[in-house]
């Protein structure tokens, strides 16, 4: 159930039966010459609501504009600052408990929010914060690894290119075709959280927006896998966290 077409009396009524909410944090920021801009809050918003469906859950509007000043180099790219995500999800959640909500699922798709949603996880708040990447599960991993191998990489990912190609369009690799380079282990670890540096220097180290990933490898009916499999494992976890059948 999505909270934006829900009619307050309906909010009421869930409330009575269940105080938990699902909410999806993305990004709006280039995903290489055939990833979309929005990928990111796609695939939250899309994995959230499959999820919602199997757990019988509320699923609140997805936030989509995030910290993402490395990518700024590319046109369509919107950063916000770190403070300003921070004191956005903050809100969000006052105004949630506020309303009687007791638990905020956060189902994240983009690196650079993990370090400011743990900072709001950490801090008191009458609203238990819990946060999840997409990819956190083993068993999605597991799948990526299958299906990519390396070549998965860590921005413009083959795997998250899917899910948008499932559920929305494809385009054609173009340039992309041809595999970007490499990354090393050193370098995957020294990057992980979308540590990429400045704007100019990850422009000019990754001229089309890719960063070790061969997106030309998505495959519509494997990101149809990858979206069934996180979002039945979201579900899991979320009633868990609730407590609920």
């Amino acid at each position: 159930m999505k909270l934006a077409l829900m009619t307050w009396p309906e909010v009421e009524a869930y409330l009575e039966c269940s105080k938990g909410i699902i909410l999806p944090v993305g990004s709006t920021e280039q995903h290489g010459p055939m990833g979309l801009i929005g990928t990111d809050a796609l695939c939250a918003s899309e994995i959230a609501e499959a999820a919602a469906d199997m757990a019988g859950a509320i699923v609140a509007p997805t936030i989509a504009y995030a910290p993402a000043p490395f990518n700024t180099g590319f046109p369509g790219t919107v950063s916000i600052s770190e403070q300003t995500f921070l004191a956005l999800v903050a809100d969000i959640c006052d105004g949630l408990s506020a309303q009687g909500f007791e638990t905020v699922y956060v189902l994240n798709a983009h690196g650079a929010n993990l370090a400011p949603l743990r900072d709001l996880s950490e801090r008191f708040h009458p609203c238990g914060i819990h946060i999840r990447s997409w990819w956190d599960f083993e068993p999605v991993n597991t799948l990526r690894r299958s299906l990519y191998g390396s070549w998965e990489g860590l921005h413009a990912t083959p795997s998250e290119v899917a899910i948008t190609q499932a559920r929305f369009r494809v385009v054609e690799p173009g340039a992309a075709a041809v595999p970007p380079r490499q990354l090393n282990p050193d370098e995957i670890a020294e990057r992980a959280g979308d540590r990429h540096g400045s704007a100019e220097d990850h422009r000019r180290e990754f001229p089309d927006g890719r960063v070790g990933a061969h997106s030309a490898l998505a495959r519509p009916e494997d990101g149809e896998r990858l979206l069934n499999l996180a979002a039945m494992l979201v579900a899991e976890d979320y009633r868990e966290i609730l407590g609920e059948p």
